[in-house]
């Protein structure tokens, strides 16, 4: 019995000390949540007035853009996908890349290649296990991404737009990524970030009211050469803060549901241990018991 005492005072002692770092973790993730949605809600507001923008020049003129045109037969499409630098944050790296592979088959059976760009250390681990090419990789940042992260990211994409495809370039560019929605829900979602959708852009138009009047100068075309850059920027960062806020929250709510499971699998050690001192206890004395009862009829036989 005494084996088996120490064999569950040692498991108590480890999950004790796993159950601290769960919760450190924990309470870390939750005061960066915080900090992640002040992030989020103060790029929205820029990122929204710069699509309504975008969508101005966009419906509201008769520009021909690369960049707002529709390709007659696209052959590739690049796809961005946005996961954690960092594991122990529950499904959410995984429901991303999910959605991500999902999206990937959808573009193949419209017979487009696709090519994969990854943010994130658990992407470029899952495409390299399964040895499926990723383009390029940035990593480093998931959990604290800046505008020049953005910045770096959608300078990448938007070259390989603006390439032709027979040089390597792409028809199209989705993004994939995690929205944030409360501390419980966080969505994976993607979206088509170029060409620009103009049956989309006009219905989110429609939905945040009239347009103002609008003069386009030097001309309409220059106006778009120098927002749509700005808007991919925009929508990536902004995407990159949801993210941030949705790994967080994954996280915290990770830690909490391992940080409960350890106190419970403490409580029942705790009880094995209990009953194996109990019965370590109980077999000391009867073994004292038997050996004076044996003592006093040996002393008795004496007599």
């Amino acid at each position: 019995m005494g084996a088996q005492l120490r064999v569950y005072k040692r498991r108590i002692r480890s999950v004790t000390a796993t159950k601290k770092i769960t919760k450190a973790m924990e309470m870390i993730s939750a005061s960066r949540i915080m900090k992640a949605q002040r992030a989020v809600a103060a790029s929205s507001p820029y990122a929204d007035e710069l699509t309504r923008a975008v969508t101005a020049v966009a419906t509201k003129s008769n520009a021909k853009h690369p960049l707002t045109t529709e390709p007659e037969h696209a052959v590739r499409a690049a796809v961005l996908v946005i996961t954690a630098d960092r594991g122990l944050a529950g499904g959410y790296s995984t429901n991303a890349l999910k959605a991500a592979v999902q999206l990937s088959e959808r573009l193949k059976a419209e017979g487009k290649q696709v090519d994969m760009y990854a943010v994130g250390r658990k992407a470029v681990g899952y495409f390299g296990y399964r040895d499926q090419p990723v383009v390029q990789a940035w990593t480093g940042f998931s959990d604290k991404p800046t505008y020049q992260d953005a910045k770096t990211v959608s300078a990448t994409l938007i070259d390989a737009f603006v390439t032709e495809t027979e040089k390597g370039g792409v028809d199209e560019l989705h993004l994939v990524s995690t929205e944030f929605v409360s501390m419980l829900t966080q969505n994976p979602v993607d979206v088509r970030l170029l060409p620009l959708s103009l049956a989309e852009t006009q219905e989110n138009a429609k939905e945040q009211g009239p347009f103002p009047l609008y003069d386009f100068e030097p001309s309409a075309e220059g106006v778009l050469d120098a927002l749509l850059p700005r808007y991919v920027e925009s929508r990536i960062y902004n995407a990159l803060l949801q993210s941030a806020a949705s790994e967080h929250a994954a996280r915290r709510r990770a830690m909490k549901s391992a940080t409960d499971n350890a106190g419970e699998l403490i409580k029942s050690l705790s009880r094995l241990a209990n009953s194996a001192r109990q019965a370590e206890i109980t077999q000391e004395i009867s073994e004292i018991v038997g050996g004076a009862t044996a003592l006093a009829d040996a002393n008795a036989g004496r007599d």
